[in-house]
């Protein structure tokens, strides 16, 4: 069975889009499947929250874009059964420069597929901007996860990630399909958090996922501890929000949960 490369994308920052690439994938892998993470970003924030420390000389994601290791020698165990990670440090800000001289540049994560096997799901945590990086993720992946937050501005900058989206389908990926947009930081007291809801619905329809992930304390303090949620307090609202997302995107998948 192929696995699906899902790239975890928004150009804002701060919408939970590294929660949600460690919390997605860890729900998936506590439903046994077999799942790797990828930290694109050089603030290393998903291999920070994994708990993952980077010795010297340990392949990352850098080495992956620059061909200098192949993607399989980079993945790591993490402590959680059926989640690795390839993961990234500060290191990876110089891909971004060294990537515009070669050849093949938005390829180069896709190419480091080949081969590649023993994983049922792969997300891609991307950077907070459209550069080379993240084109790199949008071109190797098969769909995207789009988290938006409940706030201000929530909508501003998604028309240009649309737009981004339809030309690296026209140049570079015509396959890119989005596999859903999630809601986050939801907090059902205020009436902007249900306008926001209503108006991500209005424009995204049926992609728009039901599970809807709520502002959660337990949730912003997980990462600091490098855990995922489900490892941290499995009974707060947040653990709970992101199985209820593990359970829907196997279901949109056709898969059984278990």
């Amino acid at each position: 069975m192929k696995h699906r490369v899902v790239a975890i994308v928004n150009q804002k920052g701060g919408v939970g889009k590294t929660t949600t690439a460690i919390s997605l994938g860890a729900a998936l892998a506590a439903y046994e499947r077999r799942t790797l993470l990828i930290d694109l970003d050089p603030q290393g924030n998903c291999t920070a929250g994994l708990g993952v420390d980077v010795a010297a000389g340990v392949p990352t994601t850098y080495e992956v874009l620059t061909g200098q290791e192949r993607l399989m020698d980079a993945i790591r165990p993490t402590a959680f059964p059926h989640l690795s990670l390839v993961p990234a440090t500060p290191e990876l800000a110089g891909a971004e420069v060294e990537l515009v001289g070669m050849v093949g540049r938005e390829f180069r994560l896709r190419e480091a597929f080949s081969g590649f096997s023993g994983s049922e799901f792969v997300f891609v945590d991307c950077p907070p901007s459209l550069g080379m990086l993240t084109v790199n993720g949008l071109a190797a992946a098969d769909a995207l996860v789009v988290p938006i937050q409940c706030e201000y501005f929530a909508m501003e900058g998604v028309s240009n990630l649309l737009k981004t989206v339809d030309e690296v389908r026209r140049f570079l990926n015509p396959e890119l399909a989005i596999d859903g947009v999630l809601l986050t930081m939801y907090d059902d007291r205020t009436n902007l958090a249900q306008q926001v809801a209503q108006e991500v619905r209005s424009v995204f329809g049926d992609l728009v996922f039901e599970a809807v992930v709520p502002r959660n304390v337990r949730l912003a303090e997980a990462p600091s501890f490098g855990r995922p949620i489900h490892a941290y307090d499995l009974r707060s609202k947040g653990a709970q929000a992101y199985l209820e997302l593990g359970r829907e995107y196997l279901t949109r998948r056709g898969e059984n949960h278990g």
